[in-house]
């Protein structure tokens, strides 16, 4: 039986039952998945998926313990790092064009991790395990190893790690901001030590933290002083 509803000015209009039905479970089907840990709200109007890879390691007395960072084609991004036993508390970023094109051609090198096998077939230290995600739309694959001797999945890895060690360092420097103004000269020496040695990629993504460091007298003419010599280099590198 057809059902009815009323439009405006007062006639009637019918809808077919298997429309209704269809809605119906439609309904049911997005309420179930709303209840399901990590899986968000369905929206009728939600906007076309966007490719994004997504990297995690967890490594169990390490600190972190465990990190996840996720980037679209974008750029838009986000970065999160806490112990095992405490909750998720992501924070966006936004990743510069050329390191965004970076992350996916090489992802493409590894034909978007589809039946892939990375772990190296010999016994090796427990370097945490490593996850890659690539999805896009209703794709969704994955690959998880400790090491791996595949040279793309090592350049992949060695850029999403790079950006995770800014991201600590400015976790670190927020903290002493607040907490621990003492700390902050031996962090941005820290800091510098890094850029020596390539430990850092998007390295610019510290500079508003530096500069909130370098114009505030609070804080020790040293640490001032450092900051404002890493902002400079940072923009004289990029």
């Amino acid at each position: 039986m057809p059902f009815a509803k009323i439009i405006p000015g007062g006639s009637f209009a019918i809808t077919p039952r298997f429309v209704i039905l269809r809605l119906y479970f439609l309904g049911l089907a997005t309420g179930f998945l709303a209840l399901l840990p990590g899986v968000p709200a369905i929206s009728a109007q939600s906007a076309p998926a966007i490719p994004r890879v997504t990297f995690t390691k967890t490594l169990k007395g390490s600190f972190p313990e465990y990190l996840a960072l996720t980037i679209d084609t974008k750029g838009n991004a986000t970065y999160d790092s806490h112990k095992l036993d405490e909750p998720a508390a992501p924070r966006p970023l936004q990743i510069s064009t050329d390191t965004t094109a970076q992350v996916f051609s090489l992802t493409r090198s590894l034909d978007y991790f589809r039946s892939l096998n990375l772990d190296a077939h010999h016994k090796v230290a427990n370097m945490g395990l490593k996850v890659l995600t690539y999805q896009n739309a209703g794709e969704i694959n994955t690959v998880q190893f400790n090491y791996t001797e595949n040279r793309e999945a090592q350049q992949l890895t060695d850029i999403l790690e790079k950006i995770s060690n800014v991201e600590e360092r400015i976790a670190q420097l927020e903290y002493a901001m607040k907490y621990d103004h003492l700390q902050l000269p031996q962090i941005l020496s820290q800091v510098q030590d890094g850029m020596n040695n390539s430990y850092f990629v998007e390295a610019a993504l510290m500079i508003p933290t530096l500069e909130k460091i370098s114009a505030d007298p609070h804080y020790l003419h040293l640490a001032q002083s450092r900051a404002r010599e890493i902002e400079l280099r940072i923009r004289q590198n990029k």
